[in-house]
């Protein structure tokens, strides 16, 4: 159920609406946009219409509405207009700007991510990915380098003047990475570890959502509502590809993801053509094809030296392949309203 105030209702008005939800032991999440702040009712009970009977008539109330999907606080009927995530300044998902994560899959050394992340940014990125931890299929492959890992990525993109994402593995890791990065990722293998959901939900930064390996966009926007019932509203789904039969990539991309979401949900979607296809030649012409597809961004695999890459260096890019991405993209997103980000501040 979901509570729409009128344009600029009063604080005390909205206060009220909480207490009435409040008083009937069930949860209130509140969403305030530039005009009208939106009250999430999680927990209704069965006779759903008179409670809504109950709430129409509250001071500042403008409707009640019925949801009828399980995901309730993600969905287009919550929030009609879509969502735009700041993660900081000069840096959003959504709107005419698309948001450009670029860099190594995984963090090997100091000297590896600062040459990534001056040219990532040089090139037009204006975040920069990497794993510091790393959820590997292997207990013996490479598994980052952890909290000096995040140190790097810190130092790498304040000189060159980007945002951090980068992924978070574990509950109790959550308030270290936090306190490093911009945005904190939960990857494919984590989408339905829901102790890590709500964690990330609690401490209040944005999180970078991706598609499991074998999940329905159903099970996907359940998982963001784990993050946004939690406390989490700026999430960003990033559609990673999907498992498959056929192994001339490595993943199916399912572009049309993109386009069903948008009907679906006010959150902002990007595409990360590295994962989807694992193949470093397909990686430009999916990224021309996500951007034509809607994608508010793309998330991108850039290494110095793929072939000495610790992991995943087939499908990571250049970094003179990243920057010809880029200038290939620029056509692409003018085409379908978009633009690239504004050249990153060097401090």
């Amino acid at each position: 159920m979901i509570i729409v105030m009128r344009p600029h209702a009063a604080d005390e008005e909205i206060l009220a609406v909480e207490a009435s939800i409040a008083s009937l032991e069930l949860t209130a999440h509140v969403s305030r946009g530039a005009e009208r702040t939106i009250v999430g009712v999680i927990g209704a009970p069965d006779d759903k219409e008179a409670l809504r009977a109950q709430f129409v008539q509250l001071d500042g109330v403008e409707q009640v509405i019925l949801i009828s999907r399980a995901y309730k606080l993600v969905s287009r009927e919550a929030k009609p207009e879509p969502t735009i995530v700041r993660v900081r300044e000069g840096v959003t998902f959504g709107g005419e700007t698309l948001a450009l994560a670029a860099g190594p899959c995984s963090i090997e050394s100091r000297e590896q991510v600062l040459l990534t992340a001056q040219a990532v940014a040089a090139a037009g990125a204006n975040l920069l990915r990497g794993g510091a931890f790393k959820p590997r299929t292997s207990p013996y492959a490479f598994q980052g380098l952890g909290q000096s890992g995040l140190e790097f990525m810190r130092e790498a993109a304040d000189r060159n003047g980007l945002a951090i994402v980068t992924e978070v593995v574990d509950p109790r890791d959550v308030e270290l990475v936090a306190a490093h990065a911009d945005m904190m990722q939960i990857g494919a293998r984590n989408m339905q570890n829901f102790t890590l959901l709500r964690e990330v939900g609690y401490a209040r930064k944005p999180v970078l959502l991706k598609r499991g390996i074998s999940a329905t966009i159903d099970e996907w926007l359940m998982a963001a509502e784990y993050v946004y019932a939690a406390g989490t509203h700026d999430i960003v789904l990033c559609e990673r590809g999907i498992r498959s039969y056929d192994t001339h990539t490595r993943n199916l991309l399912d572009l049309a993801a993109v386009a069903v979401l948008r009907t679906l949900t006010h959150l902002p979607v990007i595409v990360d053509p590295s994962h989807a296809t694992g193949v470093r030649s397909l990686v430009l012409p999916m990224s021309l094809a996500a951007v034509a597809a809607g994608a508010d961004g793309l998330i991108i695999e850039v290494h110095p030296t793929p072939a000495t890459a610790k992991s995943d260096g087939a499908q990571s890019l250049t970094l003179p392949a990243f920057a010809e991405l880029t200038a290939r993209l620029a056509p692409v997103a003018h085409a379908v309203g978009r633009r690239l980000p504004a050249p990153a501040v060097v401090v």
